[in-house]
């Protein structure tokens, strides 16, 4: 099993790099980026191992209880996916890094988190994914102290420890739930159990999960410290963003079986997910900083992760955490280059401004075309379950703001023409990726369940909000100036001032000197 040795040679480049912590020239910089190649290639070679010789999973200690490493198509993807986003920080911290006092101790960190990261995604029990849990917080909170003069860092680092924290005890109550109610913290035996009627102390152990992946991925109203993080240095930024936020989908995925044999439990991540995913993105639009906009972006794509989730589509959700992994570490790593091409764009013409009219034709045509398209699917390959279309329906309500910029009166013919063949494709590719994410991990991963009425009931109020967002973003031109817009700014601008009042009441107001 190749990826049981991928974290190794960043333990081994990180304990040289710990025992040197100063500002160091080379080779220790190219150590650290040679032993990310490494990890990457080891990683490479254990989808290799899964494709030629089927999944395997090795125990180190007493069974059930010991260190459980696991291969399968969920490991191996988010091992590579690791490996590949972890080798390109370590990249960039190269020359980002280069001549920083502590340099040393920065790879050294940065070397070890990782290493924890792919423990973690590789684990084959709770007991294992625990431990990776408590290694990480602690890899990253030194992250993000490492510039501890910094009142700002402080206090993300505060809050980040009181959020991590609190999600690693549920998850800890959550095993010993788990191991009351089954005998075992193994994720494979876990899931031929959650087959049979559940006991009582599994209810516990679910909502114990939901709530340690909320916490884990900043979800709505303790997200401020994922906002607040940009006082470390831009790697640790683009490694917390691009991956280890990802941490608590990663949690849900790995016990899909059991979540979802608890209706309530699916309900509250749609509704957690749903109502993070447009807070978030609101929030987004009002920032003037690059970074922090990039953060409340992460914010409102683990909210639509977790939405995923609570609707049973566990594999479209993996797929969301590689896709926006992908895209945050790029969006991160360039956010110096992305403002000076802002700054040196030629400032555009008059915006055309769809009409009310306009927009109405747009979701008409958004959702037939949508709807052309599904059911050419469904002839091809098989009917789509609600929930499938559901999401989809929702990704056709960005495609309608879109096509609705192209059917404003004073948009030109061409712009018509790139919005409809930009909302063709949106379309085509949701439903593609949805076939090949089922391929990949369809057999690692359950089903969606049939809904019943609260199912229902939640998909038609996700449908209507998100829906009711589209159309208000569409029509914001002809409201933006009036005054009572002008107020509504400023409060999203403030996160509608949730984070305060966490900062009120843990005392991060006062600027903690330590931690």
């Amino acid at each position: 099993m190749l990826t049981v040795f991928a974290p190794l040679p960043l333990l081994l480049i990180a304990a040289l790099s710990i025992r040197m912590p100063g500002r160091r020239p080379d080779p220790l910089p190219r150590l650290s980026e040679a032993a990310g190649l490494l990890t990457l290639l080891l990683a490479a070679g254990g989808v290799v191992q899964l494709l030629l010789g089927g999944g395997t999973a090795l125990t180190f200690g007493p069974a059930s209880l010991g260190l459980l490493l696991r291969l399968d198509a969920v490991s191996a993807v988010m091992t590579l996916l690791v490996g590949f986003v972890g080798w390109i920080v370590l990249r960039f911290s190269r020359s980002y890094l280069d001549g920083e006092d502590r340099e040393g101790l920065f790879h050294g960190l940065m070397l070890a988190t990782i290493a924890a990261v792919l423990v973690l995604v590789q684990s084959g029990g709770l007991a294992t994914m625990i431990l990776a849990f408590v290694a990480v917080g602690a890899g990253l909170r030194r992250l993000l102290l490492f510039y501890a003069d910094r009142a700002e860092a402080r206090r993300a680092a505060a809050k980040f420890r009181l959020v991590w924290a609190a999600g690693d005890l549920a998850l800890l109550g959550a095993a010993v739930l788990v191991w009351a109610a089954f005998g075992t913290l193994d994720f494979g035996g876990l899931s031929v159990a959650s087959g049979a009627p559940l006991r009582r102390t599994a209810g516990g152990a679910i909502a114990l999960i939901v709530l340690a992946a909320l916490l884990k991925t900043a979800a709505f109203p303790l997200h401020g410290w994922l906002t607040e993080v940009m006082e470390a240095p831009t790697p640790v930024s683009a490694l917390l963003h691009a991956g280890i936020i990802n941490a608590g989908g990663f949690v849900l995925i790995r016990m899909a079986d059991l979540v979802q044999t608890a209706p309530g439990a699916m309900a509250v991540l749609v509704l957690a997910g749903g109502f993070t995913a447009l807070f978030g993105a609101l929030v987004m639009l009002t920032q003037s900083a690059v970074k922090t906009g990039l953060a409340w972006s992460t914010v409102a794509q683990m909210g639509f992760m977790l939405l995923q989730c609570g609707l049973g589509l566990w594999a479209l959700a993996l797929l969301h955490i590689v896709a926006h992994s992908l895209y945050k570490a790029h969006s991160f790593l360039s956010s110096g280059s992305a403002v000076r091409a802002v700054l040196e764009t030629r400032r555009p013409g008059p915006v055309a401004v769809p009409g009310l009219q306009a927009v109405a034709r747009a979701f008409v045509l958004a959702i037939v075309l949508y709807a052309g398209v599904a059911t050419g699917f469904w002839a091809a390959f098989g009917p789509k379950t609600p929930q499938a279309l559901a999401l989809g329906a929702i990704l056709i309500f960005g495609v309608a703001y879109l096509v609705a910029q192209g059917l404003a009166d004073a948009a030109p013919a061409a712009l018509t023409r790139r919005t409809a063949v930009a909302s063709t494709a949106a379309a085509l590719a949701y439903f593609g990726f949805h076939g090949l994410a089922g391929w990949a991990f369809g057999a690692t991963l359950p089903t969606a369940p049939a809904p019943g009425p609260l199912e229902t009931a939640l998909v038609v109020l996700t449908l209507g909000s998100f829906g009711a967002v589209a159309v208000a973003q569409s029509l914001f031109p002809h409201w933006a100036h009036h005054p009572a817009s002008a107020g509504l700014r400023v409060h999203l601008a403030n996160g509608l001032y949730a984070n305060a009042v966490l900062d009120r009441l843990i005392g991060g107001f006062r600027g903690p000197k330590s931690l």
